[in-house]
């Protein structure tokens, strides 16, 4: 069946769209492979160049994954769009990281408020001991390290995927920089009792499945970081 091109449809855009309606009719699910290039190609009737580009631009957007000699495969790998969407307008100077602490505050308000009312217990042991162990690490990127994975546990237990995929996105695009702002803020004594506070709190808030408490807490949290970000 050949597939009528749209008005003014280049064709290497006939095949992304084409590949997305199918996405969307539930025809081509995650982990599938897609038609070769010639049989993409005499179906949509373009030509194999235009399958490629458009199969280069699908690998760009995060909607497929190529394998060497195997073809291409359906991912829809959101994180992996945004996070190169994000590191792009960072370098293009379109976004900055007071922007994306902003950002952050907002998505992780939301989350701590969806946490606090399905965290498990063992979730909040966990966060408990990471927060005890940011206290006692001497080594900054350490420490770090441990406060990167307590957010990404927070997100976690909040239980919603999209969220948790854009915190992942962010996370790969500005680890360099979360790195970098929590060495500076440990180096202060008085910030670094803010931040380690502002971390208790959260656990306390969510133990006892506090809503209106955890996101208080993770906005105290940024308003450190932000002061930290803004010197």
């Amino acid at each position: 069946m050949d597939i009528k091109p749209e008005k003014n449809e280049k064709a290497y855009e006939r095949v992304i769209n084409y590949v997305k309606d199918e996405i969307w009719r539930g025809n081509l699910n995650r982990g599938e492979r897609l038609p070769s290039e010639r049989d993409l190609a005499e179906l949509l009737g373009v030509s194999r160049n235009s399958v490629r580009e458009a199969m280069r631009t699908l690998s760009l957007m995060g909607f497929i994954s190529s394998v060497h000699g195997g073809g291409n495969f359906i991912s829809c790998d959101l994180q992996q769009n945004l996070s190169e969407t994000l590191g792009i307008m960072l370098l293009m100077g379109e976004t900055n990281y007071l922007q994306v602490s902003q950002l952050r505050r907002g998505l992780e308000s939301e989350t701590a408020r969806l946490a606090a009312g399905r965290i498990l217990p063992r979730q909040t042991a966990k966060l408990a001991d990471l927060v005890r162990r940011m206290r006692e690490e001497p080594d900054a990127e350490k420490g770090s390290l441990l406060d990167q994975r307590f957010h990404t546990l927070l997100c976690e237990a909040a239980g919603n995927k999209l969220i948790y995929a854009l915190f992942m996105a962010m996370l790969s695009t500005i680890n360099d920089f979360i790195r970098i702002m929590y060495g500076s803020i440990v180096q202060d004594k008085e910030q670094a009792e803010q931040l380690y506070t502002a971390h208790e709190r959260l656990v306390e808030a969510l133990s006892r499945n506090d809503a209106d408490g955890a996101v208080q807490a993770i906005q105290y949290h940024f308003e450190v970081v932000d002061a930290s970000i803004k010197r």
